[in-house]
């Protein structure tokens, strides 16, 4: 039987929440200080509609302050030009796409947040009812982990082989290799493979916040089209619900559709070319000064990174210093290369 546990770090500028199971991370919730709150998923708000798109069946709504969201609606439901509504994000903003939002009913006053979204430590409540939630330190290496694994590319198969995941623009791509995985019978080997890669793919999915359009390239050929649909039922099933699975095609791809809810974690963390932010390499730099200072109380410690990482990791370094005392100095050295963070004791 699956074993699900949550893990919440509370950290400068950001909280981090992890859902793992098996020992594996399922799930990683990021929050930061400077998120929007009307943007997050669950938020309550009132919104006005701004203009309408008939033939798409959309709306675009204004929630205040430059907020915008759009709002799906049927022809029998269609919201009026400047009515306010009662709504609820459904769909957080991604790069290039405003937030989806539900319609609850006609609202008064002027776009505004209502009730907040859930805090992290309420989402890992609810994704895991009845589990112990862990905040000391095995949380924050926990978290990192999570963070490192939802960044990659390849991920190792058990038993061998390897899983690789790419988001396009248009669908998330999945290929499975068998790599150096071994075996006498091919048949039974690929399908091994097969049915790993579905429940490996529908963690790594989840850890990485994407959905949308899938399409998984299965290894070998001859495949049993309803074990591998009853496996992929059962490994997408904590998704649902909106899951929609294809049967494997003559090309020996199976594809699928799955709900966008959260923004991606590599949006989040990282920059269009795939790189750590600035802010998240700031993050990055303050847990590691924390660290540091945890480990040689009353030690001071010299920092250099790259100036921008310096920039963003300002506002953050005040917060850490009114906690830990002014023990340490940040100075940006124009030849640091971007990701590298030295922690150095004075």
């Amino acid at each position: 039987m699956s074993e699900r546990r949550i893990y919440l770090d509370r950290g400068i500028g950001e909280t981090r929440g992890v859902v793992t199971l098996d020992g594996r991370p399922e799930r990683l919730l990021v929050r930061r200080d400077d998120d929007d709150p009307r943007l997050v998923l669950g938020a309550r708000l009132v919104a006005r509609v701004a203009s309408l798109e008939p033939a798409l069946g959309t709306a675009f709504l204004d929630l205040g302050s430059g907020a915008e969201a759009i709002l799906p609606f049927r022809p029998d439901a269609r919201p009026v030009r400047g009515q306010a509504l009662d709504v609820e994000i459904r769909g957080e903003p991604r790069r290039g796409k405003l937030a989806v939002a539900r319609a609850f009913g006609p609202a008064e006053g002027a776009p505004r947040l209502v009730t907040p979204a859930p805090d992290v430590a309420a989402d890992l409540r609810a994704m895991t009812p009845g589990g112990l939630l862990v905040e000391n330190r095995s949380a924050r290496q926990v978290a990192d982990e999570a963070e490192e694994e939802a960044l990659e590319t390849l991920h190792a198969l058990p038993g061998g082989g390897v899983l690789a995941i790419e988001p396009t623009r248009a669908l998330t791509a999945i290929d499975v290799d068998l790599g150096e995985r071994k075996g006498s019978d091919a048949k039974r080997v690929t399908r091994q493979a097969n049915l790993a890669a579905l429940g490996m793919a529908a963690r790594l999915l989840r850890l990485k916040g994407l959905g949308g359009i899938v399409v998984i390239d299965l290894v070998g050929r001859g495949h049993d089209g309803n074990a591998l649909m009853a496996a992929a039922r059962a490994a997408f099933a904590p998704d649902n619900p909106g899951v929609s699975i294809g049967p494997v095609g003559r090309f020996g791809t199976m594809e699928l559709s799955l709900p966008r809810r959260t923004r991606p974690l590599a949006e989040r963390l990282c920059r269009e070319d795939g790189r750590p932010s600035d802010r998240t390499l700031a993050q990055q730099l303050i847990r590691r000064i924390e660290a540091e200072a945890a480990g040689a109380p009353g030690a001071r410690f010299a920092v250099t990174c790259a100036p921008a990482v310096a920039e963003a990791a300002s506002p953050l370094a005040l917060l850490l210093a009114g906690q830990i005392g002014a023990r340490f100095t940040i100075g940006p050295d124009p030849a640091c290369p971007r990701e590298r963070l030295d922690v150095r004791q004075a």
